[in-house]
């Protein structure tokens, strides 16, 4: 795939692993003058807990750009690892990375939100993944903010229009 092409929209099919095989949906990204307009798409989410003790709470669920497009399972008890870490292109420190998103809200399993950001370019995070974590994002733990395992994964891919 010629990686100078220009994308105007790319989309993201997450998929459970694992720890949680009920989650799917989409995540949509779509090119507007000063940035990206994301929409999120999720069911099968668990259903939150809060925290007991030292453990966290489980949701809401951290939701990451991550900077390789693998959604291999590897080890089941600690999937998605050869994703990598949270895409970081400009080594800005976590809470400021590019692929630092708002967390997910289950709602009786389902979450959906759009949210803007300026920070890429659609072109920019093709073939990259997707992650859905089974804790809430701290936005200051370096490099990953604490979000506990990776339940959900999708590569993002160019959405092309007819």
């Amino acid at each position: 795939m010629n990686s100078n092409k220009q994308y105007q929209n790319a989309i993201a099919y997450v998929t459970g692993g694992p720890l949680a095989t009920s989650i799917q949906g989409t995540v949509i990204f779509r090119e507007t003058t000063n940035g990206v307009v994301v929409c999120v798409s999720i069911v099968g989410l668990p259903d939150y807990q809060p925290s007991v003790g030292d453990q966290p709470p489980i949701g809401p669920h951290g939701f990451h750009i991550h900077e390789h497009g693998s959604c291999a399972i590897g080890d089941a008890n600690d999937p998605f690892q050869n994703a990598g870490e949270h895409w970081n292109p400009d080594g800005q420190p976590h809470g400021n990375h590019a692929g630092d998103f708002p967390v997910l809200f289950s709602n009786n399993g389902i979450s959906r939100k759009c949210f803007f950001t300026n920070r890429f370019k659609v072109s920019e995070i093709i073939n990259k993944s997707i992650i859905i974590h089974e804790n809430p994002d701290d936005f200051r733990s370096q490099p990953s903010g604490a979000a506990g395992k990776r339940l959900a994964c999708g590569i993002i891919q160019p959405q092309y229009t007819y």
